[in-house]
């Protein structure tokens, strides 16, 4: 089978649950921006958690939405332990400017905080493993001709994410789901239902999952290197009559 399967898309070092995080840090900052809305929540030890959805701008709503969150949990940027965000899947322009967001943060803090990632496809087919049993994929449209894809066992195995062609996702016989709130510029092969993507449902469902894994710079997850096409430009000369 062609699937391409990213290096990073398994870390080297072990992943942990969002549970252990806020367990160990206690006051813990999530933001997802890789739908057409970013989330966020906040969470803390033997405390009810806060979430907030916003809008699609992420230049804005990113940090509108994480500052409703501080608000409702009583805290200062500072009071913040640890960082837990979603480095992809999903929305490029949404990914950069929370890992722009993040790095800036750590800037202006005395001494950095821990940051975490995870991958959105995992997490969704995972929560929707707890609704249905499998086999099942969920999918999302990568561009070029080609898809993201975690695909679920009958055991409710989950495989990393994976990028293949849209001729090898044709292949496949189960059941496609694509997250609601993905952008999409293609559509999948076949028909498609659409499965849950929200981080309060979810987080709640796979709270002690091992999901998580430290980052030391955060930035987006990139499922193949990016190629730029070289042009060669020729002044324009007129030819003689």
């Amino acid at each position: 089978m062609s699937v391409q399967v990213d290096p990073a898309a398994a870390p080297s070092v072990a992943p942990v649950s969002l549970a252990a995080v806020v367990l160990g840090h206690g006051n813990v900052l999530v933001i997802d921006p890789c739908t057409t809305q970013v989330q966020a929540g906040v969470l803390r030890s033997e405390q009810p958690p806060h979430w907030h959805t916003s809008g699609d701008d992420s230049s804005i709503h990113l940090f509108a939405a994480a500052e409703t969150c501080l608000h409702a949990s009583e805290l200062k940027p500072s009071q913040i332990n640890a960082y837990v965000f979603c480095d992809g899947p999903g929305s490029q322009l949404g990914i950069r400017t929370a890992s722009m967001a993040l790095r800036t943060w750590q800037a202006l803090r005395a001494a950095p905080a821990p940051v975490f990632a995870y991958r959105s496809l995992r997490v969704a087919a995972l929560a929707h493993a707890r609704i249905i049993a499998g086999p099942f994929a969920v999918v999302a449209d990568a561009r070029r001709d080609s898809w993201h894809a975690v695909r679920v066992a009958a055991d409710g195995a989950a495989t990393d994410v994976l990028r293949i062609s849209r001729e090898e996702l044709s292949t496949w016989t189960e059941p496609l789901f694509t997250p609601a709130g993905f952008r999409a510029w293609a559509q999948p092969p076949r028909p498609a239902a659409t499965c849950v993507y929200d981080c309060a449902s979810m987080f709640s469902a796979l709270s002690d999952e091992p999901l998580l894994f430290p980052v030391t710079e955060p930035e987006p997850w990139l499922s193949a290197p990016i190629t730029y096409k070289s042009w060669t430009g020729e002044r324009h000369r007129a030819t003689s009559a």
